[in-house]
């Protein structure tokens, strides 16, 4: 078995299994492309959030509850809907007439693992109920801030934002998601196998979990204990000025877009057996961490919600690691 040593646990050893087991785990329903689910492990590890973007019917779902059903965890699914109101997501007071008090009664929100299905189907309103909890992990209701449960993450799935019934997720939304992840269409070997089986009908149902949410909260602690070298900084800091100047976007990468990367790339080396950060790494996580937190001029003009990540990629090319 693989062990990764975390270099401030005084010499713990944290299972590289656990890891493989949940990979595996998703693989047995999910046929689609392994890169997405090293994104939404990613997330997981770095206590982060992940949107799952992409058009309907290539696995979204499928992906958000593999996971959720291959940790023993509480999961909550929430489908949003126009006419969802915030309070069916965060809870409502309610009176209690034989106690002449009111009880509050918890939403789904209150979960380890909380599946947002077709976040953009909602209003803004709605939308905005989420913001708090997924970036404090906690919710205020009734002038009361209630904790939320570690490990908590949001895994939230939209169509592209073009078709019909969906709303644009504002900037601030988009900011609180670590990564943005494209599933997109499987190779004809893997549609093969999911016309076949139909592994989403039968197979989903029946996944036990492979792992404890205490070991995640374990590997989350991990994190910042993965070496950053001097190199690799400058390199991603190089990466993030070039967002701030390029003459074909209008909003650039923000600190806090900047710490994310960071700690995405200390997440993707633990899922690598690795405690270090590589340049690849950086490469790698690049474009899923930061083109939603950018704002093309492209954009802004026509609506090209792409144009980002071309222009991402364009920076990829020309800015150099140094030596």
């Amino acid at each position: 078995m693989d062990y990764l040593v975390s270099p401030n646990s005084a010499g713990a050893l944290v299972s590289k299994g656990d890891i493989d087991r949940i990979r595996q785990s998703i693989q047995k329903v999910f046929l689609g492309h392994p890169r997405a689910i090293d994104l939404l492990l990613t997330g997981l590890i770095a206590r982060g959030h992940v949107l799952i973007e992409d058009v309907p019917g290539v696995g979204k779902t499928v992906l958000a509850k593999a996971l959720a059903k291959s940790i023993d965890c509480r999961f909550n699914r929430i489908q949003l809907t126009p006419d969802l109101l915030p309070g069916d997501v965060l809870g409502v007071a309610v009176y209690n007439s034989q106690a002449a008090q009111f009880d509050f009664k918890p939403g789904p929100i209150f979960a380890n693992i909380v599946l947002a299905d077709e976040i953009n189907r909602t209003t803004p309103r709605t939308q905005s109920a989420l913001l708090e909890a997924m970036s404090e992990e906690q919710v205020s209701i009734e002038n009361e801030t209630r904790k939320l449960e570690r490990p908590f993450m949001v895994v939230a799935t939209q169509n592209p934002f073009e078709f019909e019934g969906t709303y644009l997720l504002p900037e601030n939304q988009l900011d609180r998601f670590l990564l943005r992840v494209s599933v997109g269409y499987p190779d004809r070997a893997s549609e093969q196998k999911i016309l076949t089986q139909q592994p989403s009908r039968q197979a989903l149902d029946q996944l036990q979990p492979v792992i404890h949410a205490d070991d995640v909260v374990r590997l989350q602690d991990m994190v910042p204990s993965v070496k950053l070298d001097t190199t690799v900084v400058e390199y991603l800091l190089d990466l993030v000025d070039s967002t701030r100047d390029h003459d074909q976007l209008h909003l650039g990468v923000s600190p806090r877009g900047a710490i994310a990367l960071t700690n995405a790339c200390q997440a993707w080396a633990i899922i690598n057996g690795r405690d270090y950060v590589t340049p690849d790494d950086v490469k790698m996580l690049f474009v899923p961490c930061c083109a939603h937190r950018v704002i093309s001029k492209t954009f802004l003009h026509n609506g090209d919600a792409d144009a980002t990540a071309r222009v991402l990629k364009q920076i990829l090319d020309t800015v150099p690691i140094r030596s």
